[in-house]
């Protein structure tokens, strides 16, 4: 089963670092020496480790309590391989959460059973909807502080599905569980003998994630490969990785901004020949004709071409303390194609908090927004809801080089 990206939400103490701490010490991910460590940094009386300084990993952070960073993490059991980001919970750091939903597959949102769904519920809910994650796991945590109560986990199950038709999550999981004690985290309690699922671990486990093979087939040149020695004077071969969908020897291709047509005669993988390169190969493409291609251009199907425009409609998420310049000059880079922008409007800003659209002529820093970019040459994407991989790019100021805005290319 393929490699499971996830990120963790939540308020702040709702115990996002102590369920982490959690799964990797319960599966046996954490190493002796690191417990060791651990062991001597734990200060709570009566504890023989603290869990959430596993995933804390800056002094400065664990003096204040808080995690101020996306904090990723490694570990795998017998089924599957996992990476994990753990996001602040303040409002003030949306941009690092959207650093760590941008590559998730699934978000486990924090819910502390004493105080339900809150404000921060619903933002994180929204931003990992925005982001274009499908899967979610509500993790009704500190189960253990409200007596098990079952009444308590339904009520907070009703409250959230009554959100579901503002979101674009296709399969959301409920667990009750306890971080501090471990209940329902690997393995099920008996505690919660009324609760019908999965331990959270054998649900991350078996959970299935949209995969990006059934996506058109995107595939961007990120190094001409052309050797000076002689034995090889003849090769040229353009590398980079699929994207999306897969290419196989013989298909028809469309090389754009050239608008060329040719046909693909070998496709190299580590040195070896492969039939079919699918998503998340890196691969080597070679084509019928002799054709001057550079590093940003991209490779289609002629069936599968996508969007071209040089006025883009875009979702974007300000991640600069500076405040959004209407007219400015930006640079969009869209993986490894560079092209200039300047922003013509502000058509609608997103209030998470209310779940409304409010009208706005500014961007600030962690607002989210609808915005019209105008390219000084065509721009080839598709809307990130039908292809998050090709649909998304980072706005870059000029003179600072910044990266002040994360794109999310709507359709046009």
């Amino acid at each position: 089963m393929n490699t499971l990206r996830f990120i963790t939400a939540g308020n702040v103490d709702d115990g996002k670092s102590t369920l982490i701490g959690r799964l990797l010490y319960d599966s046996d991910s954490i190493h002796t020496d690191q417990l060791g460590v651990l062991q001597k940094q734990t200060k709570q009386e009566g504890v023989d480790i603290d869990l959430s300084l596993i995933t804390d990993g800056l002094r400065a952070e664990r003096e204040q309590g808080i995690t101020i960073d996306v904090a990723y993490k490694y570990f795998s059991t017998k089924k599957r391989k996992f990476i994990i980001a753990d996001a602040p919970g303040h409002e003030q750091y949306t941009r690092n959460m959207i650093t760590g939903a941008s590559n998730s597959d699934l978000i486990i949102i924090l819910v502390d059973a004493r105080k339900g769904i809150t404000e921060q519920t619903k933002r994180h809910a929204s931003i990992g909807s925005l982001m274009g994650i499908k899967k979610a796991i509500i993790a009704i945590n500190k189960i253990d502080l409200v007596n098990y109560s079952e009444a308590i986990f339904n009520q907070i199950q009703n409250d959230f599905e009554k959100l579901k038709s503002e979101l674009n999550y296709n399969e959301i999981k409920y667990i009750p569980l306890s971080a501090l004690v471990g209940d329902n985290i690997v393995t099920l309690s008996e505690n919660t003998s009324w609760y019908n699922g999965k331990a959270l671990l054998e649900t991350l486990e078996s959970i299935e994630t949209d995969t990006t093979i059934n996506l058109d087939s995107r595939f961007q040149v990120q190094w001409v490969i052309r050797p000076k020695d002689e034995e090889n004077h003849d090769y040229r071969g353009y590398a980079g990785l699929v994207l999306s969908g897969s290419y196989k020897v013989g298909d028809v291709v469309t090389i754009l901004p050239a608008k060329i047509t040719t046909t693909i005669v070998k496709i190299e993988r580590n040195l070896e020949a492969i039939e079919i390169a699918k998503a998340g190969d890196n691969v080597v493409l070679h084509f019928e004709n002799n054709i001057d291609i550079s590093r940003g251009d991209s490779v289609y199907l002629s069936n599968q071409l996508p969007i071209q425009s040089n006025q883009i409609n875009s979702w974007i998420s300000w991640l600069d303390t500076s405040q959004l310049q209407l007219g400015k000059t930006y640079l969009l880079q869209h993986r490894f194609k560079n092209v200039r922008v300047k922003v013509q409007s502000v058509n609608q800003k997103w209030n998470i908090n209310e779940w409304q659209f409010t009208e706005a002529n500014e961007i600030n820093l962690n607002d989210i927004a609808q915005i019209t970019l105008k390219t000084n040459q065509p721009l080839f994407y598709d809307s990130f809801d039908k292809n998050p991989k090709s649909g998304n790019a980072i706005l870059i100021d000029e003179t600072t080089f910044n990266t002040v805005g994360a794109l999310m290319f709507l359709n046009n």
